[in-house]
């Protein structure tokens, strides 16, 4: 009898498991965050902040959650070639961004190289569209999810709160910086600027 009772059992947690495999692999494998906010200053004061990754320390929500994380530098002070690399807690985690595309004022495209807490790729792009003495900044990210990521998704989080909150922080962070900034000290970028030897990438 109690060995009936423990094979239904068996059967039961199988079959559960099954049905929330099925769930979890039917789940959408692409995901897209998206996030905007108005800012009063033209787009190259605003395009600035993002252009070059010394910039963020400032306003990126992930940058201030672990304030002992280390972050390096690479390659070209800003634009086309820019790398960031930082290692932190278990929030932040560990991984790498750099910026494949740099269209002066107007979009800057990032690839995101994740190494902890799990390991992943994405892209992630923001757009500046002036609108009279305003621009909306766009800040968004793709990128596709393995079966992991899909179980964390359905089971732990949403990814669209989790991500988007920490791009609203962090765009209302930016905000707050270019419009406090005088008019004229936004400096236009028009190409990547190779460091000086006294500009050599340092470690934060």
């Amino acid at each position: 009898m109690i060995k009936k009772i423990l094979l239904g059992l068996v059967a039961v947690i199988v079959l559960v498991v099954g049905i929330l495999a099925i769930v979890i692999a039917m789940q959408p494998s692409q995901f897209h965050v998206e996030r905007s906010l108005a800012m009063k200053a033209p787009p190259e004061a605003v395009f600035a902040q993002v252009n070059d990754f010394h910039k963020w320390e400032g306003w990126s929500a992930w940058l201030k959650v672990d304030p002992n994380a280390k972050g390096t530098y690479e390659g070209p002070t800003s634009g086309e070639g820019a790398i960031f690399r930082w290692a932190g807690n278990g929030e932040v985690g560990e991984g790498s961004m750099t910026i494949l595309e740099s269209q002066p004022h107007e979009h800057i495209k990032i690839k995101l190289d994740f190494l902890k807490p799990m390991a992943g790729t994405a892209t992630t792009d923001f757009t500046f569209q002036p609108a009279g003495d305003e621009t909306n900044v766009t800040w968004s990210m793709d990128g596709t999810n393995n079966f992991i990521a899909k179980a964390m998704c359905l089971l732990l989080f949403d990814m669209d709160e989790m991500i988007g909150s920490k791009y609203e922080e962090g765009l209302a962070s930016m905000k707050q910086i270019v419009e406090a900034a005088p008019s004229d000290s936004a400096t236009p970028e028009t190409a990547p600027v190779e460091p000086s030897p006294a500009e050599a990438p340092s470690e934060t």
